[in-house]
């Protein structure tokens, strides 16, 4: 279970050439973290082995996000996305993330690995007014409707801009 950690107004911010890399099992357990991952959450590598990893979840994040990346994946399709993610200090960074199944001997996703790198300032600023208005979506909606309301929304943006989301956040 996710600890409950106050967010406070203050970023850590990757450097270019960091690479923040994980690995999870099917469910989201971290199996792997490197020492930048550990650096940048603030978490050691015992607290981060096994938990979920929304453990760096940061509730600037739209459910809708997340449900969209983790029904690509588990597809066995790779995913680009913009995400903020909260240290266990309650500060947050930025990182464009992969995210890529690793298949099983069945073909399906034994579990996934994740690379992170600093985004483009530009990209930050686009992604945190379409997270607002999709987290002021999940609000109005209530739980239930949450995450229709919010991929309503960025598909409405995307349709908009005639391009898929691979393409938008590829663009930024």
């Amino acid at each position: 279970m996710k600890n409950k950690i106050t967010p406070i107004n203050h970023e850590r911010v990757l450097k270019a050439s960091d690479f923040i890399v994980s690995k999870t099992d099917a469910s989201g357990r971290i199996t792997y973290c490197n020492e930048i991952f550990i650096e940048l959450s603030g978490y050691s590598e015992e607290e981060l082995l096994g938990a979920q990893h929304n453990i760096v979840r940061h509730p600037d994040m739209p459910r809708g996000v997340f449900h969209f990346l983790w029904t690509t994946i588990n597809e066995g399709r790779e995913c680009f996305a913009y995400v903020k993610n909260m240290a266990k200090d309650g500060s947050y960074y930025w990182v464009f993330a992969n995210v890529t199944p690793d298949p099983g001997p069945d073909g399906r996703p034994a579990g996934y690995f994740s690379v992170r790198r600093k985004p483009h300032q530009d990209a930050i600023a686009i992604m945190t007014d379409i997270y607002a208005a999709m987290l002021a979506e999940e609000q109005k909606a209530g739980p239930r409707n949450a995450i229709e309301a919010s991929l309503n929304l960025l598909n409405s943006k995307l349709e908009q801009l005639n391009l898929s989301y691979e393409e938008f956040i590829l663009s930024i």
